[in-house]
């Protein structure tokens, strides 16, 4: 039986998929740095951070320095972990240890507005009690 997926209609590496999460990733300012979590969020895939992943790989020119594991983690490899660590550090990005100092430098993205449909049910909500 197939799960329902919270994910939006295009489907797991669609161009449509891939596009949003690439925009995203191209918000992260300079000195700033996301998890693959929180820019799959905020493309609007939430649970979608393997297809992060797989965007940084196929396309070039993005700065992927600037997205890390959970908790600021590099979860790169080898060379291509100093390299990260390198560029982020180039940035002005402290670490704490081998983790990015996620206070001071995480990016939060903008949370999307709500509706003014779901903000004039929650008042119908609240006044009836």
């Amino acid at each position: 039986m197939a799960r329902k997926s919270a994910v939006p209609s295009a489907g797991p590496n669609s161009p449509s998929m891939q596009t949003r999460i690439v925009e995203t990733i191209h918000k992260i300012p300079r000195g700033k740095v996301s998890t693959y979590g929180a820019v799959a969020k905020a493309a609007g895939y939430p649970g979608a951070a393997r297809q992060v992943v797989a965007a940084l790989r196929r396309s070039f020119g993005l700065p992927w320095q600037r997205v890390l594991g959970a908790g600021g983690e590099i979860k790169l490899r080898g060379d291509s972990a100093i390299e990260q660590r390198l560029r982020l550090e180039a940035e002005a990005v402290a670490f704490r240890g081998r983790r990015a100092d996620m206070k001071l430098h995480e990016f939060k993205f903008a949370s999307p507005k709500r509706s003014n449909k779901t903000s004039r049910a929650r008042q119908r909500r609240t006044s009836r009690t």
